[in-house]
């Protein structure tokens, strides 16, 4: 017995989409869904968490100034360093998940 919808005798087999693993289609669905949500701090920290990880997430605070200048705020040099080292890779990623332009550059400062 073949598994799969069934066809009538000289009826056209349907056509199946292909199937995407979980892991794959999350990051596209979360990104649309973020994106169409009303900008707020919450929704800008999550996308900060999402873009650099839980391990820098936990030594920075942010905050979205209205120029798109995210401030960035360190508990040390070693980390501002690495973090501006890291700006071209972290700024694509916050503007998949909050949309082009919304952040437009990393101000980070040791606290």
């Amino acid at each position: 017995m073949r598994n799969g919808p069934r066809t009538r005798p000289g009826a056209t087999t349907p056509v199946r989409a292909p199937l995407v693993p979980l892991q794959a289609a999350m990051p596209a669905a979360l990104s649309s869904l973020l994106r169409r949500a009303p900008l707020s701090d919450g929704k800008v920290d999550f996308a900060w968490r999402a873009a650099v990880g839980p391990g820098v997430d936990r030594v920075t605070t942010v905050r979205l100034a209205p120029n798109g200048r995210l401030e960035v705020g360190v508990t040390d040099a070693r980390w501002a360093r690495e973090l501006r080292r890291s700006a071209p890779v972290i700024l694509p990623r916050l503007a998949t998940l909050l949309g082009a332009g919304v952040v437009r550059t990393l101000d980070i400062k040791v606290r």
